[in-house]
């Protein structure tokens, strides 16, 4: 899609932090934006500030963990702009803890937002942009955690989910000419870890997890390790930095969109460690 003026972006979680950046960056290159998300009064201060550039947007409150209401923006995405060209879905919590204190309410909340809502756009918006026939791109951000799993968190096997997802529907999509990439963001100054914030009624409090059990040390060096991670958020690149490379990626069709280079030696150590397994078996693989 090197020409993207003129045509149409669906962004989820567009309110704030990398969904603002991206349908920033789309609609200062002339695309128009529907934005989406869960927070209104966020995404109607979005919105008017688009506006005053002379952007071409609008928006749609929905919690896209939950289908109808996803489909029910599709709907309105439609009536407004009449076609959809790009697909963002970029809405994402970081709710959820790691073995020991798993919950039921946060696999469902978390899976819900950062897995099946995926999924759920792609099988409700790829027909959209199949059947007007001028070809499209899916943009899908998950993280370099799904590359890289550091803990047990419903985060990090969320966004592995969305990066197997986002490689395998690249492959059924390319035929029908429309691109598919993943974007794995680092650090990015975001509101990720106020998540919460927007934890729907229906899910209980238990999604931050069951710590009774655990001993202050343990609950000691799990909130210096949260804290370490908000700081390092809180100091994270720029949003419409990621919303430039995002353009650029849907552009050239590019099949991963990374944001830096931090985590690069540590997915090469994972990836050695996957050959090594393979190494492990060479000569012991029955001849057919």
């Amino acid at each position: 899609m090197k020409d993207l003026a003129g045509k149409t972006a669906f962004v989820t979680g567009a309110a704030s932090g990398i969904g603002l950046g991206i349908a920033a960056a789309l609609a200062r290159a002339g695309v128009k934006v529907m934005l989406c998300d869960i927070e209104e009064a966020p995404l109607a201060a979005a919105i008017e500030a688009l506006r005053l550039t002379n952007a071409d947007v609008d928006g749609v409150k929905a919690d896209v963990s939950l289908k109808a209401e996803l489909k029910a923006a599709a709907e309105a995405t439609i009536a407004r702009y009449g076609k959809v060209h790009i697909l963002i879905n970029n809405a994402g919590v970081g709710g959820g803890g790691i073995y020991g204190a798993w919950t039921d309410a946060a696999w469902d909340w978390t899976i819900g937002v950062n897995l099946m809502a995926v999924i759920w756009g792609i099988e409700i918006f790829g027909p959209l942009i199949e059947q007007h026939g001028e070809g499209g791109q899916i943009v899908s951000t998950a993280s370099i955690a799904g590359l890289l799993s550091l803990n047990s968190s419903q985060y990090n096997v969320t966004k592995f989910g969305v990066v197997g997802l986002s490689e395998g529907v690249r492959v059924a999509l390319a035929p029908r000419g429309i691109g598919v990439s993943v974007l794995c963001p680092g650090f990015i100054r975001t509101n990720i870890m106020d998540s919460r914030r927007n934890l729907p009624e229906r899910f209980d409090r238990a999604v931050g997890g069951n710590l009774p059990a655990w001993s202050e040390e343990r609950l000691d060096q799990l909130k210096i390790v949260h804290n370490q991670i908000r700081e390092r958020v809180s100091q994270g690149i720029d949003p419409a930095y990621v919303g430039e490379l995002v353009r650029e990626g849907i552009e050239n069709d590019w099949p991963y969109i990374f944001t830096d280079i931090e985590f690069e030696p540590q997915i090469e150590a994972r990836f050695a460690a996957i050959k090594q397994g393979f190494d492990q078996i060479r000569d012991r693989v029955p001849r057919r």
